[in-house]
């Protein structure tokens, strides 16, 4: 049996758990297994509808990736590549509960940061989620331009152009580059955290755009400010879109785990409260033939 600190009237006395306290352990432990259970199966469930709509999403992102290439993933990356001004949008959650999903990206985000400035280069920020704008604000809230909380679940196309609105009338043209921070479903127990590089289509003679491609009617400079747009969109919707599976996997996980652990303690204490019951009744028992020994004697 573990011993207790018991604080009382200033004075502080060291004694045993009682039984009582173990039976209230057991019983608030109990408590939390079922709760973490429960999420556990509704996350599971969440679970297959996200991946349908990651699945879905994977075709806007190919037509993407021809035009802005592949994403890059974060770990070990420098961030050379990125332009004199950037805007980063890392993709976080709104519910907490599910693992390292938003710790991996704003470590991310505060990395790239870091290291833009020893490059002299410099970026604001727009962060998606409460949980990565609670995080962020802490260190980096002057880098902070915008913010998005509290968005509609499931996420879907019609909530990324309205993002991708809400950027470009925040001034998202007027940067080098966005870079988009998010995290992408592997499978149920696995992600990782990559970045997207999305670069304005300008430039004159040989650094214009789409050379390889015509345009009708020959109004080339309008298509490509919706073509940017549209490319935005499509980014950010991919990008929520796996973030969303990611971050239900691993809520899942992590309920699954709290699960265990609950359990786990479940067993120690109920092995306590035996040990204690039994120490009890030995010395009842105890006190009860010392006494009759005494009158005897």
């Amino acid at each position: 049996m573990r011993a207790r600190i018991i604080f009382s009237r200033g004075v502080i006395a060291r004694g045993m758990v009682t039984e009582k306290q173990l039976a209230v352990q057991i019983a608030s432990t109990k408590n939390i297994e079922k709760i973490t259970s429960s999420m556990k199966m509704v996350s599971s469930a969440k679970l297959k509808g996200d991946e349908k709509r990651r699945a879905t999403a994977i075709a806007f992102n190919t037509w993407a990736e021809a035009l802005n290439g592949p994403p890059t993933p974060l770990e070990d990356a420098t961030f050379e590549e990125l332009p004199q001004k950037t805007l980063i949008v890392p993709v976080c959650s709104d519910k907490g509960l599910c693992g390292g999903v938003n710790s991996f990206i704003t470590k991310s985000v505060k990395n790239c940061i870091v290291q833009l400035q020893n490059q002299g280069k410099d970026c604001d920020l727009v962060v998606i989620g409460d949980k990565g704008r609670g995080q962020l604000r802490r260190v980096h809230a002057d880098k902070i331009i915008m913010t998005l909380t509290e968005l509609e679940a499931p996420k879907n196309y019609t909530l990324a152009g309205a993002i991708a609105s809400e950027l470009i009338a925040k001034g998202a043209a007027d940067y080098d580059a966005v870079v988009i921070m998010y995290n992408t479903f592997v499978n149920a127990a696995t992600y990782t955290q990559m970045y997207k590089v999305i670069k304005p289509f300008a430039g004159d003679g040989e650094d214009e755009p789409l050379l390889a491609y015509e345009f009708e009617p020959d109004t080339k400079s309008e298509v490509l400010v919706d073509l940017q747009e549209y490319l935005l969109t499509s980014q950010i919707y991919h990008s929520m879109m796996d973030a969303a599976a990611a971050e239900q996997g691993s809520r899942m996980t992590a309920m699954e785990n709290a699960s265990k652990n609950a359990n786990e303690m479940i067993e120690s204490l109920t092995l306590q409260y035996n040990r204690a019951r039994q120490a009890r009744i030995t010395t009842e028992l105890i006190e009860i033939i010392s006494g009759a020994s005494a009158l005897e004697g």
